[in-house]
């Protein structure tokens, strides 16, 4: 088993490192003048069980170049099986077509990791789970749902929880997060976009019961927090006593940290499967790591188990 990080991560490269037992290969990595990158392994891959991590944090178009670069590497060097490990799998929200004239980014991301000689992806929450069907060969789904109920149950009193999905889209996840916590009850909120306006959303009203309840608003990503803060301050509206805020990627992109900082929200429970600034950490954020999981899910797949297990 070899492990490899790109530049975009180390500190989550290293924690999975820890939990395998096992070294990072080095790597040498450096950008030319004109912002191209170069790539090359410091040791032998000959034969070996390369996994590549790689989380496409902004810049995103760098990090996924630099990763399907070393993919090319890796596979010239007679790598026996390629794995791109990906916690945040960029351009995951262009799955399909909203209008004409449109690509799927998604399906031409997989296509490209295909094309420079991966074998096998492996992912953390995808924004749908059709994604999966995008790369020609085993995709490895894992779910941050476990490590965040997990947490968020030992917060809260159960008997008063709801579970509220941001939008009708996600009324199954809420419906998961119910199974897991007890059953408590599910509230979603009714949300319209215009796909021609990106990251801005109209939140409308509360559909089920809060008042007087502890809402979780789940999502796999908060990006600009511009539609969770909103549903936030619906939900405060609708009477709910306290309302926490849970997501898989913290993408946190331009005005997400002061939005976040200034919403009534109690507390944002996020994980580490992007890098955040120490700067842009606040006294209500809680960071879960994913390393434990990636970790569980490579020694699996290099043993030829079952990845399924993790989540039985």
């Amino acid at each position: 088993m070899r492990l490899f990080s790109g530049r975009a991560y180390p500190e989550l490269a290293d924690e999975v490192a820890a939990e395998l037992g096992i070294p990072i290969t080095p790597t040498s990595a450096y950008d030319f003048a004109n912002g191209e990158i170069f790539i090359r392994f410091e040791e032998s891959v000959r034969g070996s069980d390369a996994f590549v991590l790689q989380s496409h944090s902004a810049p995103v178009n760098k990090q996924i170049m630099e990763q399907l670069i070393m993919v090319d590497a890796l596979k010239r060097a007679s790598a026996k099986r390629i794995t791109v490990v990906l916690p945040f799998y960029g351009y995951a929200r262009q799955d399909k077509k909203h209008r004409g004239r449109e690509p799927i980014s998604a399906r031409l991301m997989a296509d490209l990791f295909k094309t420079a000689g991966a074998d096998r992806l492996m992912c953390v929450d995808l924004h749908t789970s059709q994604i999966q069907g995008f790369f020609d060969g085993p995709v490895d789904h894992l779910f941050a749902l476990p490590l965040l109920t997990n947490y968020v149950g030992s917060k809260v009193d159960r008997k008063n929880l709801v579970i509220v999905s941001p939008d009708s889209g996600r009324v199954r996840v809420a419906e998961r997060w119910s199974e897991l916590l007890g059953g408590c009850s599910i509230a979603f909120i009714h949300k319209t976009r215009d796909p021609r306006i990106p990251n801005e959303a109209t939140v409308g009203k509360v559909v089920g019961d809060v008042k007087g309840m502890t809402c979780v608003v789940i999502d796999d990503m908060i990006d600009t927090a511009g539609t969770v803060t909103k549903a936030v301050d619906a939900l405060i509206e609708a009477g709910a006593k306290d309302v926490i805020i849970a997501a898989t990627h913290a993408v946190l992109s331009g005005p997400a940290i002061d939005r976040l900082k200034k919403s009534r929200v109690s507390e944002v429970v996020v994980t580490n499967t992007l890098p955040i600034a120490e700067e842009n950490r606040f006294d209500n954020l809680t960071v879960l790591s994913i390393a434990p999981l990636l970790g569980r899910a490579i020694k699996e797949v290099f043993e030829d188990g079952s990845v399924t297990s993790l989540f039985d």
